[in-house]
């Protein structure tokens, strides 16, 4: 796409959208709530209805992260003009909900916050052939908050009521006040969409998002991240391999028992628990329970997987033993870039200085203009061709859209000109 094509047609406004004079609380969807749909007929029947609609349909999902170690959907939620709301609940329906996969996947679905929902609905065989994020479009916008809550408010002038976004939704029977709550998350979601779509279409911005939704839609699945133990909170407070092993066999343990019984982990071993055991360095299974935040009867009763896992780090030898940094493909940290490269710090300043004018100029987070990922692999290894044609190869290569490329590949090809070393 032409670098012209991709300017907005008009500078945003310093406040994006209209406001909105009177507020209206939401507390109930205006047709009531729905039963769930849990067996074939009402699937059939309810796939009929979606069918019937028109436009596009909005969908979310209710997970229990916080309470099992799978991100499976516990509820699905799907909206659409005509069709009113209809709540699935995809556990006993599991492998057979080809009606609803049939009825929605060649429309266009309405999500908030796309990519934390779409993990779980491609597990039920529920992809979207197009799609429209809410939230990435409040973001593209300029709105500093794009909760779907304050979006909601701001744009459509509702209130919507909180609380069960994080509850156990693998509970059964689920509450009627959940059931509400979860209807209502999709109640708004198509007015919200209309009116977010005009305001990046007279923001010029309607070709970006475009481009950013079907980036998030065609996103691969994550794949697993090396060694995921190192994310344990408190672990930067140890640095010796001896330590750092220990935080990891008892991660893998717990991470063990967690999945084999569908348990969120820190229901199974807190992080702070492991980190306190890793630190202390207890000689057996008394000094341990003796721990205070090992004394409660579940710890007491696990407690010799806990030492085994500790035994076991205690006797590797020092070959086998976790490096203190973790392993990275990417540049070191930017705070350590002017001792290591002055030349590279003075790169990535200058690219991070241009950026943030960019993004200001056209009122959109500097984090989607250009991931800071690439900024600082452009910077802290650039290509020879450093050009504004080269610098924009570098970027399709690293996965930028054409939108960001038009955008940003002249001010980072001065930026990577910046290589004189920096005054002291």
């Amino acid at each position: 796409m032409d670098a012209h094509r991709c300017e907005p047609d008009a500078e945003p406004a310093t406040e994006p959208g209209r406001a909105v004079s009177e507020i209206t609380e939401l507390t109930t969807p205006a047709e009531g709530v729905p039963p769930v749909v849990a067996d074939p007929t009402a699937l059939r029947a309810a796939a009929d209805a979606l069918a019937a609609g028109t436009g596009p349909i909005a969908v979310d999902t209710e997970r229990a992260s916080g309470y099992r170690y799978s991100a499976r959907a516990y509820l699905v939620q799907l909206r659409r003009a005509g069709s009113g709301t209809v709540l699935v609940d995809p556990i006993p329906l599991r492998g057979r909900l080809a009606p609803l996969i049939e009825a929605v996947g060649d429309q266009e679905w309405v999500l908030h916050a796309a990519s934390q929902d779409l993990p779980c609905l491609a597990e039920l065989d529920l992809r979207p052939s197009s799609l429209f994020d809410t939230e990435l479009a409040g973001r593209l916008a300029g709105y500093p908050r794009v909760a779907l809550g304050a979006l909601v408010e701001q744009q459509l002038g509702y209130r919507l009521e909180k609380g069960h976004g994080a509850a156990d939704w693998s509970r059964r029977p689920l509450p009627a006040d959940w059931l509400s709550y979860a209807a209502l998350d999709v109640e708004l979601l198509l007015p919200l969409r209309e009116s977010l779509e005009a305001e990046l279409r007279a923001q010029g911005k309607l070709e970006w998002a475009s481009q950013e939704f079907e980036a998030v839609r065609t996103a691969p699945p994550p794949g697993p991240r090396p060694e995921p133990w190192r994310r344990t909170s408190g672990i930067h407070r140890l640095h010796a391999p001896r330590k750092l092993a220990a935080v990891r066999a008892l991660w893998l343990a717990r991470d063990e028992l967690a999945r084999t019984r569908d348990i969120a982990p820190g229901r199974v071993l807190p992080d702070k628990a492991i980190i306190e055991a890793a630190q202390t360095q207890p000689a057996d299974t008394t000094a341990l329970v003796a721990l205070p935040i090992f004394g409660g009867r579940a710890q007491r009763r696990r407690a010799d997987v806990w030492m085994a896992a500790l035994r076991e780090a205690a006797e590797l030898p020092n070959s086998a033993l976790p490096a203190s940094s973790p392993p990275s493909d990417g540049p070191p940290p930017p705070n350590r870039w002017a001792d290591r490269d002055p030349e590279a710090a003075a790169r990535l300043s200058a690219a991070r200085a241009a950026l943030s004018a960019l993004a200001e100029r056209h009122g959109l987070p500097v984090e989607n203009l250009l991931q800071p990922d690439l900024v600082r692999r452009t910077c802290w290894a650039p290509q020879e061709d450093r050009s504004v044609t080269g610098t924009a190869a570098a970027l399709r290569a690293g996965g930028a859209r054409p939108w960001q490329v038009a955008l940003t590949a002249e001010p980072l090809s001065a930026a990577l000109a910046a290589t004189t070393e920096p005054a002291s």
